[in-house]
């Protein structure tokens, strides 16, 4: 088990930033390290906020249709090996428990998990539906979850029956597209009472800090199309999570805030820093934001393009986007796709935020373009792999070109007519 003052001596060597640093966010609930004491071996962690390099998490996981555990951990492997900074267990088909079980021993990155996901899947071992669940046995899903070593929660705790009544008069266009918030909005209006997790969250601080875990304060209410984007339904919600953050932080439990969602371009900016207004510097974890709903099978880049202008205004945290969003279950090829893709849209974020820090890897990689260092330059690539393939698809005239000029070559000729 690592101590705290372990976890952030690890994330300033990380990060190469001041341990003091690191230290004053974490104590002040700006950044956040997610990691259950609990769990069952040891990962290198991670920090998540202000200060630091934005990261990036990959979901994987089984559905009702496809519940394949070799198929899991291929796709564990894919996200962790194309440079995914967590995981996110989303299953919901076969055996959950085995599945995430075997995520956790086989991941080298910190592991997230959406508990409601547990209930629902259990509810039928008790003779039950999802609705007829008691409090206590919502509870117990989540408690399961965080002595298998789960490191961080996403629990929709902001979604509660007043937002649920002022969805009812917004007329959404696309409702709720949040699977958690959707199961939260379906008990709650069975059993005609307030969300439990909102309800009882002194509890759920209670249970967390036991295991020193992460709560990711989940958006039940978040948009799914363009034209929901920034509404009264989601802007209530995050007012509600602004202050669980403070009731978080006073209980020495960490939280981060989850995001959007579909959001056209322009809104961006002002939603980051509404967020980070009003959850007073609480990391922020964005789902995209997807641009544009017009793109099934480029989502990734739909997504990235948002990723990249949310960072840039202050997000820490992307959740990937597959090129299956919207369509299917992502295979592993999906996954390391969307890893690539999102990590590119972080980089490009931290270039803007910091640029002394983040643009060294760009200076070197053109140093390498310049001088045609080709197997240096492709292995300092963001993905050797998918570069080494490209630049070996067609047999090359000479050392120093590539077959896109030839001997027409700019860098080449430019060199030669300036003397260089």
């Amino acid at each position: 088990m690592l101590t705290d003052e372990v976890l952030v001596k690890k994330v300033a060597a990380t990060e190469g930033v001041d341990e003091r640093i690191v230290r004053k966010g974490f104590d002040a609930g700006t950044i956040v390290i997610p990691y259950n004491r609990k769990r069952p071996q040891e990962i290198e962690p991670i920090g998540i906020g202000q200060g630091l390099r934005t990261k990036v998490n990959a979901n994987i996981g089984t559905s009702p249709s496809i519940a394949d555990l070799k198929q899991e951990k291929q796709k564990l492997r894919a996200a962790t090996d194309a440079g995914a900074d967590t995981v996110m267990d989303l299953s919901t088909g076969g055996d959950i428990d085995a599945v995430r079980q075997a995520i956790i021993a086989a991941s080298t990155v910190p592991i997230g998990t959406v508990p409601i996901y547990q209930a629902a899947c259990d509810s039928p071992k008790l003779k039950k539906s999802l609705v007829e669940l008691s409090v206590d046995e919502i509870f117990a899903g989540i408690r399961k979850h965080l002595e298998d070593g789960v490191d961080f929660l996403t629990v929709h705790t902001g979604l509660t029956q007043a937002g649920v009544e002022r969805l009812r008069n917004r007329k959404r266009l696309a409702g709720i597209v949040s699977r958690g918030g959707a199961m939260m909005v379906e008990w709650m209006m069975f059993n005609k009472a307030e969300n439990p997790l909102a309800e009882y969250f002194d509890r759920l601080l209670e249970l967390t800090a036991e295991f020193g875990a992460c709560l990711s304060l989940g958006d039940g209410l978040r948009p799914g199309a363009l034209a929901d984007a920034s509404d009264r339904p989601q802007i209530q919600e995050l007012l509600i999570i602004g202050e669980q953050v403070d009731r978080a932080r006073a209980a020495g439990v960490q939280a981060m805030v989850e995001g959007p969602g579909h959001m056209p371009l322009d809104q961006i900016e002002m939603n980051v820093k509404l967020q980070k207004e009003i959850c007073h510097g609480a990391p922020f974890y964005v789902l995209g934001p997807l641009v544009t709903d017009v793109a099934p099978g480029y989502d990734h880049i739909v997504s990235a393009i948002g990723g990249a202008i949310a960072g840039m205004h202050g997000a820490d945290f992307l959740c990937y986007v597959t090129p299956s969003e919207h369509l299917g279950l992502p295979d592993a090829d999906d996954v390391r796709v969307g890893t690539i893709v999102s990590r590119i849209a972080a980089h490009a974020a931290d270039i803007a935020k910091y640029p002394q820090r983040a643009r060294k890897w760009d200076e070197e990689m053109s140093k390498l373009r310049e001088r045609f260092k080709w197997d240096e330059m492709i292995a300092a690539s963001l993905d050797p792999a998918e570069a080494r393939k490209r630049f070996d698809r067609y047999p090359k005239q000479a050392e120093d070109v590539c077959t896109m000029c030839g001997e027409f070559c700019a860098i080449k000729h430019s060199r030669e007519a300036l003397g260089g």
